[in-house]
């Protein structure tokens, strides 16, 4: 399914087994801009851990960990602790619950330093996310592809997300849709992601 050019106002991305709300760019160019610059220099960007097919890798993509408390949150057989919000981060919290209707205690954030860093198939399941819970994503930078894979019938629903822009997945998503930032050779700007979360208390 092909969503590029379906309607900012759309209620629901996927067909069935899972909630994606799309609310297109949120944010003025000149305030998305703001906050870009803000984020690249203000957060303390750290290149992540992966275990691939059972070796450790250290990502070219860098990662950062924002919370209510300092909380510790586990993937990849890796676990992070949470350091404090900035200022910017609360404002842009606030900006996503105020949109969503969602709240959300904690952000991990992504740095990709062009289209030849991306993300691969997973699912947002780990055991310290509420479950079901909501998850914000909000995009700043470069436009690039999310797609998402049903995990049963392999269907495929690929959006671009611009700068500036929101997409929520709640509900059952995360049990039954996989989802991916696919690299690309024509990107050449960097892209900030910020996926607001909660962490079950």
């Amino acid at each position: 399914m092909d969503l590029f050019n379906q309607s900012l106002d759309s209620k629901n991305l996927l067909p069935y087994d899972g909630i994606v709300n799309y609310y297109g760019p949120i944010l003025e160019q000149a305030r998305a801009d703001y906050y870009l610059q803000k984020l690249l220099e203000t957060i303390a960007w750290k290149n992540d851990k992966a275990i691939i097919f059972g070796k450790e890798i250290i990502t070219k993509r860098k990662v950062a960990w924002h919370a209510d408390k300092p909380f510790e949150y586990s993937y990849s057989n890796h676990s992070k602790f949470a350091l404090p919000w900035t200022t910017e981060l609360l404002e842009l919290k606030q900006l996503v619950e105020n949109f969503s209707s969602e709240t959300f205690n904690s952000c991990l954030l992504n740095l990709y330093h062009d289209g030849s860093e991306g993300m691969a198939w997973h699912s947002d399941g780990e055991t310290d996310l509420k479950k079901g819970g909501a998850i914000g994503s909000l995009s700043f930078g470069a436009e690039r592809k999310f797609s998402f894979k049903h995990k049963t019938s392999n269907e495929k629903v690929e959006i671009f997300l611009p700068h500036g822009s929101l997409m929520v997945m709640k509900g059952s998503t995360q049990s039954h849709w996989l989802h991916r930032l696919p690299p690309t050779k024509k990107v050449t700007e960097s892209r900030v992601n910020l996926t607001f979360r909660t962490i079950d208390q």
